[in-house]
């Protein structure tokens, strides 16, 4: 699919899927198809496939091909089934106009130009319009930090609620901060990626004439430090939580085990009882009387009764 905007006011625009190209600001490119990508390179662009953006290499995420600038930044979104996923995406940055590939869905793609002119950096040309974008980007990765956080306020109420919780709602707290651990390493591979594109766009404004540009860019690189900084805070609050949960987990388990130890030790003096009269010799004492089974019985009972009052006293159950 092609989506295109045009300058309108202070604004964007979206051209009708029959427009004109050349009359674009900033084209999105998703999930391209070979008649899209034959409009957009007729253009002059070569537009980057999946397996160019997902390379790992820093040469092959940033780059300049002629005039036109390559920054490949990996953002969270949602894929064609509407599942969470982290993806790549491609910004190529023209003489004339600004054109991005994506092959899934960044929310920020979606509510950017409904509100473009009021962004700090405007969108009166493809460079504003980029960072425009970056920071409709970095306050959506703020937003789903704020989200992890306050999961983590809710396990961390699991974890030190009183009465004590249990063995199932600890295991579930633990499936939770592994999940909220895993979003965070992906927040802060994002902004890390964006951090990078901005560094590397920042050396194409040396010699801009229009400081705000500069100031701009500053302020978003100091944004992504910002939230880098929040991100390994919350990963510290995750592995806090996590060897709070395994300590009460082993402690929980721990007491299950001394109650079993010791309900197995109660039957040791009985089956000791039980063993020795149970012996075929002659001269075992009571074996003859006829209160021998009671005698038997009583020295079961109050052996094992022995041991369950020792076992109080001493605090093993």
């Amino acid at each position: 699919m092609i989506f295109a905007y045009r300058p309108l006011g202070a604004g964007l625009e979206k051209l009708p899927n029959e427009g004109d190209l050349s009359d674009a600001l900033w084209v999105d490119l998703l999930s391209p198809q070979p008649a899209q990508v034959e409009a957009v390179e007729a253009l002059g662009v070569s537009v980057p496939t999946l397996a160019d953006m997902q390379e790992i290499e820093v040469s092959n995420r940033l780059y300049r091909e002629g005039d036109t600038e390559v920054l490949t930044i990996v953002l969270p979104g949602l894929d064609r089934n509407k599942e969470p996923s982290f993806g790549p995406v491609a910004f190529l940055i023209t003489p004339e106009r600004l054109f991005t590939v994506r092959y899934h869905t960044p929310r920020p793609f979606e509510t950017y130009a409904t509100h473009a002119g009021q962004s700090s950096a405007g969108c009166a040309g493809r460079r504003r319009v980029f960072l425009g974008l970056v920071e409709e980007i970095i306050a959506r990765i703020a937003d789903l930090m704020e989200g992890v956080g306050a999961a983590v306020d809710e396990q961390s109420h699991i974890a030190f609620r009183n009465p004590a919780p249990r063995g199932d709602e600890l295991a579930d707290a633990l499936r939770a901060l592994g999940k909220q651990s895993e979003q965070v390493a992906k927040y802060r591979h994002a902004l890390l990626t964006v951090e990078r594109a901005l560094s590397s766009f920042g050396l194409g404004l040396e010699g801009e004439k229009d400081k705000s540009l500069t100031n701009i860019l500053k302020a978003e690189v100091k944004d992504c430090q910002a939230l880098t900084v929040h991100g390994d805070f919350l990963s510290g609050r995750i592995a806090q939580l996590t060897d709070v949960m395994l300590g009460l987990i082993n402690l929980e388990q721990n007491d299950t085990s001394r109650i079993l130890s010791v309900v197995a030790v109660l039957f040791l003096p009985p089956t000791l009882v039980a063993s020795v009269y149970g012996m075929n010799f002659p001269f075992i004492p009571g074996l003859d009387s006829p209160y021998g089974y009671l005698i038997a019985t009583a020295l079961m009972i109050g052996s094992a009764l022995g041991t369950y009052l020792l076992s109080k006293w001493k605090n093993w159950l």
